[in-house]
């Protein structure tokens, strides 16, 4: 199933203890890159939403920032947290002990201790229920944005099929045209030999002709193409991730659309490739969003 890799999402929630909002943004990226930003009451949960993210997503650079504004009137107070102040107390006596006997001077400003990250903070009511409104705010957040991708992924699928339909239209013009371009070589050919008014070899003559159809024909790269048309319609429509083959699959059109160009003695085929690369262009454009 084709499925965008950009999306945006938002959940939010306001209660006695204050606001919480969970956004959700993915852009293109060759492989998942999930980064999660959560304030300090949220930490614990930070393992398992990136967890979450690299199960449900497959594709895309994607930014999961929650932001918590607690409400002061509802009765919160600082809480100082000992543990951590346990931690650090045993650092601040090794320094004091490796500064003692030099110059230095170590002064301990209770202010800035009090800065730390971490140290000081607002207490919540209850933290295990600010954790699962941040859970429940996740989930509606990542069900949001698989929709909105699958849903521009809708999108690109339906153009990605009017180009294939395009390119195929055009692949059939070049065909129809091949025995008109082959004619063509043949009384220019013809009308060359005659003016030089010299007899020539009439078998060493189509012997050289061969040679020349031979050498600019295109036929291969048609049905390369047709084949790549084919499959990339199998692609589009089917439950598995299809991003990395397209793009793949956009290199090898690619790839056929010059070598027809550069074999063409007709002006109107070599008109019809570039308009096959037009095509194939777009289709990368959009082969890039899908995840």
């Amino acid at each position: 199933m084709i499925v965008s890799m950009t999306g945006f999402a938002r959940a939010e929630t306001t209660g006695l203890a204050g606001s919480l909002v969970c956004e959700l943004r993915s852009v293109n990226h060759r492989y998942l890159e999930a980064s999660v930003r959560v304030p300090e009451e949220l930490r614990p949960l930070e393992p398992e939403l990136r967890a979450q993210l690299q199960k449900e997503l497959r594709r895309g650079k994607v930014d999961c920032n929650f932001t918590y504004r607690s409400n002061t009137v509802s009765g919160q107070g600082l809480q100082v947290d000992a543990e951590l102040l346990g931690r650090l107390t045993p650092v601040l006596d090794q320094l004091v002990a490796a500064t003692r006997s030099s110059a230095a001077a170590l002064q301990v400003n209770l202010i800035d201790l009090l800065r730390f990250p971490g140290v000081l903070r607002e207490s919540a009511s209850d933290p295990e229920a600010l954790q699962a409104t941040g859970r429940s705010l996740f989930a509606t957040a990542l069900a949001d944005l698989k929709r909105m991708r699958a849903s521009e992924g809708a999108r690109l699928n339906e153009l990605v099929r009017q180009r294939c339909d395009q390119l195929s239209a055009l692949v059939g013009q070049v065909r129809a045209r091949l025995p008109e371009v082959h004619a063509a070589i043949r009384t220019r050919l013809a009308e060359r030999v005659a003016e030089l008014a010299a007899a020539i070899d009439a078998d060493r003559m189509e012997q050289e002709i061969a040679i020349l159809l031979q050498r600019i024909d295109v036929a291969e790269e048609l049905d390369r193409l047709d084949g790549h048309l084919e499959e990339t319609r199998k692609i589009i429509g089917s439950p598995e991730a299809a991003g990395r083959r397209l793009d793949f699959l956009m290199q090898e059109f690619n790839r056929e659309a010059n070598t027809l160009s550069s074999k063409s003695q007709d002006l109107s085929t070599t008109r019809l490739a570039v308009d096959m690369k037009v095509l194939i262009e777009q289709m990368r454009e959009q082969v890039q969003n899908i995840e």
